[in-house]
C-alpha cells in the first residue's frame, strides 16, 4: 500500500519490507560478528522495538538469550521529555555483555535514562543496537553502536512503531502525509 490511514492521521510509504529486512540482514550480521561466543543478552525495549527484535536475532548466528524491557516516554506523536520505567532490565544482566534493541531513537532522553538503570546492575558491557535513528534530533552524549537506518526528523508508524498504539501491525514503514 502506498498510503494508509491510522486514526485520523494519514501516512505514505517510506520504507518497504524489502529494504527493511535488507537493514536487519546487515545489522544482524554485524552483531553475529561482534557477539559470536560472548553469549549476550539482548533487551528489546517495548512496546515498538519487538517487531525488529524478533527479526534481528532470528538472523543472528547463534543462540541468544532475550529479556524485554519496557520504558516509556512518548505521548500521541511526541515525547513527554519524561521516562516511565514500566519492565526494567533483569538480574541476569550483571557481569553480562548486554545489547539494548530498540526500534527507533530520537532525542535520546528514554536511552539515556535506561543507560543509567542498566549501569546499576554492572554489566561486562553495553551496547545499544537500534533500527532507526534521528540524528537531527539526538542531543545526547553516548555511542549507539548499531544504527539500521538514519532517518530525518519525521514521524513514522509500522514495522512495530505506532501512533496512539495503533499501526503497529503494518510490514512497511510510512511517514506521516498530514491530516
Amino acid at each position: 500500500m502506498d498510503k494508509i490511514q491510522v486514526l485520523d492521521k494519514r501516512f505514505r510509504l517510506y520504507l518497504p519490507e524489502s529494504e527493511i529486512q535488507e537493514v536487519v540482514r546487515r545489522v544482524a550480521a554485524e552483531l553475529s560478528r561482534d557477539y559470536r561466543g560472548r553469549n549476550p543478552i539482548f533487551c528489546p525495549v517495548l512496546t515498538g522495538s519487538f517487531v525488529f527484535a524478533a527479526d534481528l536475532v532470528r538472523q543472528l548466528d547463534f543462540d541468544a538469550e532475550v529479556s524485554f524491557v519496557r520504558y516509556s516516554s512518548y505521548s500521541g506523536m511526541s515525547t513527554t521529555g519524561r521516562v516511565e520505567e514500566v519492565t526494567g532490565f533483569p538480574p541476569s544482566c550483571r557481569n553480562r555483555d548486554v545489547v539494548i534493541v530498540e526500534d527507533i531513537i530520537d532525542s535520546g532522553i528514554s536511552m539515556e535514562y535506561m543507560l543509567d538503570r542498566l549501569r546499576l546492575l554492572e554489566p561486562r558491557s553495553i551496547a545499544i543496537c537500534t533500527f532507526l535513528f534521528k540524528p537531527g534530533r539526538f542531543k545526547k552524549n553516548y555511542k549507539i553502536d548499531y544504527i539500521g537506518k538514519e532517518i530525518p526528523d519525521d514521524f513514522i508508524v509500522g514495522y512495530g512503531l505506532d501512533f496512539e498504539g495503533v499501526g503497529r501491525t503494518y510490514r512497511d514503514i510510512y511517514v506521516y502525509d498530514g491530516l
